[in-house]
């Protein structure tokens, strides 16, 4: 949405200047020309997936640069503070506000109203801001344009609900606004519950006017509400929707008012309100749209209903709804992702691929859990042929990517050390050794499919969400010499784990076990190699190595692995999952030592951290942490060294 006084684009080399930029946290590269915030965002996706040998090979295309880079955003949920400030928390964390009146990137609907608003909170009794040691309701308004002919806004005020006295008063607040701004359509009331970090709240309440409006991207027209997902960028995500229609071939259809009876089959999951769902159905797709908020499928029902499209919905937990089309068996052409930063869950990967559709278009605002989702999607027989960033949030170091991925071979699993006996293999997260129904795939049917081991067996096995160093005999009557060896004193199998909170530096953890029925001794040995966000990284060496030792013995003095569901701190799960892509317990099989019987040579064999595990700690720490582990060789480096016979010592 351009004015008059702005550009429609910048020249590469230019900055864009803003008054608040010194105080102001919301347009962190504001200061960098706008090629280098491109290229910047572009290096993200590339180290992402430089991570994962799977994607060695994928290109990530140049960045998509935005038109307009300000005055383009379409949604902004802003903070409210005594004294009438109307605007964003300040850099370097706090809760100080920062007023931003001129803001650059508001696009003038939006900051025209937030003009209003400063003017009314002012002078308007019922709007007093809310202060946590004093008196007030109101904590933020978030504000929402919808266009299809000319631009209105609604509007949410988002009160303390321990502090609403009167409905009655915030709805002649609303009805002033309205009054007082034309372009406000509709204003509702969010709750705030208590502390909760999030500005949002879960209950929204219509206060004056319209609760609905409709909103175009594209070929697209859906019903925009009150605290709705939206793509901030209405030109680029306009880009989206095209990208994703060329991918399922329908990029060059002319819109219909009916949709098609004739044309592909499509899948949408987290599908929100329906805006690339009605799109895709207006070039005549046959679209499947599943979410799992309410609300916002009774919206997508409404909009296709009133537009005649072939759209059906489906309200459920993504994982759940792929499991249950499964079983009715049915199959689709294409399938839309477009998950939350948090990426798809393990089993909704696993379910999509189950399906087999022939294309998949994934949606990211997140370049780690985009690689990490990729890389089991290469496992499970679905490769990326392109990777095309765009500049969706411009002055920000944020960037969404749409990848279309293909059926392709399952990615071979990795082996680390072989001959004539065994082979030693880097498992993945969300493998299990052996076949399980709920998985498609496992590491015994990877391994069979390598030259020469098409009767190999796992000797020794390891969770389904742990990932590193697993041992396989070429053939079965080899298993019952090398359990021996692998339970005999002088082997050791050392991980990496992340614990939750700072562990002391060193210690051993001996307590009994009940596995299978008996109770046996069991010691865990570990050192902390480092501190991350108040967390700590573990080199562990379980002693003998009973199921699930690592994560029993760590749960048992106060220190979970991070990620584990079953033993783990559930709220310190969440966290991790939300903002560091952690989806699986913090534990990797690092090393493997062991004298081989055959030779008596001593081999010590490692595997390379895992990607997502990396990317957690870089997330967490910084690089500077990953760089200190790096060097001192506590993350595995991925080969194999042979030592001489040592029988008779102790490593």
């Amino acid at each position: 949405m351009n004015t008059s006084s702005e550009p429609s684009a910048l020249v590469e080399s230019e900055r864009v200047v803003c008054v608040h930029a010194e105080r102001c946290g919301g347009c962190p590269a504001i200061r960098l020309p706008y090629d280098e915030q491109l290229a910047f965002k572009r290096a993200r996706h590339v180290q992402s997936l430089a991570r994962y040998p799977s994607l060695e090979f994928v290109y990530t295309e140049p960045v998509l640069a935005a038109d307009p880079v300000v005055a383009y955003r379409r949604r902004a949920k802003l903070v409210v503070a005594p004294g009438g400030q109307v605007g964003l928390f300040a850099k370097g964390g706090g809760h100080q506000v920062v007023d931003i009146p001129t803001c650059r990137v508001l696009s003038p609907p939006l900051a025209r109203v937030a003009d209003v608003l400063r003017e009314r909170i002012a002078n308007d009794a019922e709007l007093i801001p809310y202060d946590p040691d004093g008196v007030g309701v109101l904590r933020a308004v978030d504000l929402r344009e919808v266009c299809v002919e000319t631009s209105k806004v609604l509007v949410s005020f988002v009160v303390q609900r321990s502090r609403v006295t009167s409905v009655e008063s915030l709805r002649l607040a609303a009805q002033r606004l309205v009054e007082a701004a034309p372009e406000v359509i509709g204003v509702a009331a969010n709750y705030h519950e208590g502390e909760l970090p999030q500005i949002l709240g879960s209950d929204t309440v219509l206060l004056y006017g319209a609760s609905r409006a409709p909103d175009r991207v594209g070929h697209s027209v859906h019903h925009a509400t009150f605290g709705s997902f939206v793509q901030v960028h209405r030109g680029q995500a306009a880009r989206v929707h095209s990208m994703l229609a060329d991918a399922f071939g329908i990029g060059q259809g002319e819109p219909t008012s009916s949709g098609s009876i004739s044309g592909p089959r499509v899948l949408d999951l987290y599908g929100g309100s329906g805006a690339i769902a009605l799109g895709l159905a207006t070039l005549g797709a046959r679209v499947h749209l599943v979410e799992s908020f309410a609300p916002a499928v009774a919206q997508a029902d409404a909009a296709a209903c009133e537009q005649r499209l072939n759209l059906t919905t489906e309200c459920s937990d993504v994982a759940i709804a792929l499991r249950a089309i499964a079983l009715r068996g049915e199959r689709f052409d294409g399938a839309v992702v477009n998950p939350p930063r948090r990426g798809m869950s393990a089993m909704a990967r696993e379910g999509l691929a189950r399906l087999e559709p022939h294309v998949i278009g994934y949606v990211s605002c997140d370049p780690d859990t985009l690689a990490r989702d990729l890389d089991h999607f290469a496992r499970l027989g679905y490769k990326p042929t392109s990777i095309r960033p765009l500049d969706m949030i411009p002055l920000t170091d944020e960037v969404e990517a749409v990848a279309i991925l293909r059926r392709a071979p399952p990615t071979a699993t990795r082996v680390v050390f072989e001959d004539d006996e065994i082979l030693v293999v880097d498992k993945s997260p969300h493998e299990p050794v052996l076949p399980q129904d709920d998985y498609l795939g496992s590491l015994l049917g990877r391994v069979q499919r390598l030259v020469g081991a098409e009767q190999a067996v796992p000797v020794q096995r390891i969770d389904v969400g742990t990932s590193g160093l697993v041992l396989f005999v070429r053939r079965p009557d080899l298993a019952a010499r090398w359990t021996e060896v692998l339970s005999g004193p002088l082997t050791r199998r050392i991980y990496v784990a992340g614990a939750r909170g700072v562990t002391p530096s060193k210690g051993a953890i001996t307590r009994e076990l009940r596995d299978e029925g008996h109770v046996v001794a069991a010691r865990t040995r570990y050192r902390r190699l480092a501190i991350a966000a108040g967390h700590s990284v573990l080199r562990v060496i379980p002693e003998p190595g009973r199921t699930h030792q690592i994560r029993r013995h760590l749960a048992a003095i106060g220190h979970p692995v991070l990620g584990d569901d079953r033993y783990g701190h559930p709220p310190t799960n969440r966290f991790f999952e939300e903002k560091h892509a952690l989806d699986r317990p913090f534990l990797h099989c690092v090393r493997l030592e062991f004298d081989h019987p055959s030779t008596g040579v001593r081999h010590h064999i490692d595997a390379a951290l895992a990607g997502d595990l990396r990317a957690v700690i870089e997330r967490t720490s910084g690089p500077g942490t990953l760089r200190f582990l790096d060097h001192k060789g506590a993350l595995g480096t991925g080969g194999n060294s042979s030592l001489p016979p040592a029988p008779n010592s102790r490593p």
